[in-house]
């Protein structure tokens, strides 16, 4: 049986654990589509759930029926679940045709079905160590709220099926009817990134003592002048040695993780002060505020002018730069 033309039917996944608003909110948004769209024009969006109960005698959706699957969210910390013959499900429609979505940790899904091995695709930045280590062959970006490949488009965060579900709408009918729905329901349509809203998480579960205790001293004194050969002395190590064990234990060179480290503490300024960057610079540690705003921009994606705005929770904050 092939797909109904005269629809673009999309099946939403209904795991164990799935999340229910996020279920129900693409439902509402689709519809809300073809409320909005030409419905002589245009093919209507037809959302339906479809229940994965791990029964082989239930009734799937044959493939080539649907132009859309998308694997939503789950509130859980723990990967969703799914059995052989449903990971051989998504990947029979797959080759039908049928574009595959997720959201947030439904991207191990399709990760199960080996649908993203050597493509480029995103998750939760907080499950990025988890599903690096279950999927190495995902060419996996974080920083990404969503990545559309073509015939596979991943989504980030928990909330990113509201951008997942707009860039639905601008492929299969038209950008105008997007911004319809965005406006309808009052989010933003523009591009956005995961890394916004991922914070800096120190790992600190290496079991390397050396390495630990620079940590918690940077912890204290990162906006002190601090040089390679003090974290060194730190760690009773030598240089070539420290930056050889800091990386492998940490991921990051010691310049990168102080970078990052200055910058979590000047994002937490910028939400919650009403000191000027150039202030925030100076307390985090740097003379330069126009060389820290550089480095800010790059591992953000925002100037601190356009993250105050958006993240910034007084208007006291309105001016500042």
């Amino acid at each position: 049986m092939l797909r109904d033309r005269e629809n673009i039917d999309i099946g939403l996944l209904d795991y164990s654990g799935a999340q229910k608003s996020a279920l129900f909110g693409l439902i509402d948004f689709f519809e809300t589509a073809t409320l909005l769209s030409d419905a002589v024009s245009t093919r209507p969006l037809m959302p339906a759930l479809i229940e994965l109960a791990g029964d082989p005698i239930a009734a799937l959706p044959e493939p080539g029926t649907l132009d859309v699957i998308i694997c939503p969210p789950r509130l859980h910390k723990d990967a969703p679940s799914i059995m052989p013959f449903e990971l051989e499900w998504l990947r029979a429609h797959h080759q039908t045709g049928c574009v595959m979505c997720s959201v947030c940790a439904g991207a191990f899904l399709l990760a199960k079905a080996a649908l993203l091995d050597g493509r480029s695709a995103t998750t939760h930045w907080q499950l990025k160590d988890q599903f690096q280590a279950q999927f190495p062959n995902v060419l996996l970006d974080t920083e990404k709220l969503i990545i559309d490949d073509g015939d596979i488009i991943t989504a980030g965060g928990v909330m990113s099926w509201i951008d997942l579900a707009l860039r639905i709408i601008e492929r299969f009918h038209s950008p105008s009817l997007m911004l319809n729905v965005a406006r309808q329901f009052l989010v933003e349509s523009g591009r956005r990134e995961q890394r916004y809203y991922s914070s800096f998480a120190p790992q600190l579960g290496h079991g390397n003592q050396a390495i630990l205790k620079v940590q918690h001293w940077l912890q204290k004194s990162y906006p002190e002048h601090q040089t390679i050969n003090g974290m060194a002395k730190i760690a009773g190590m030598s240089e070539r040695t420290f930056l050889r064990r800091f990386q492998m234990s940490v991921g990051l060179t010691p310049i990168s993780y102080l970078q990052a480290l200055r910058v979590e503490k000047a994002r937490s300024l910028l939400e919650l002060s009403s000191d000027s960057f150039s202030q925030i610079a100076w307390q985090v540690g740097y003379q330069d505020p126009t060389s820290f705003q550089k480095i800010f921009l790059r591992t953000i994606g925002l100037s601190p002018k356009e993250y105050r705005r958006r993240f910034g929770i007084s208007d006291l904050f309105k001016g500042k730069r």
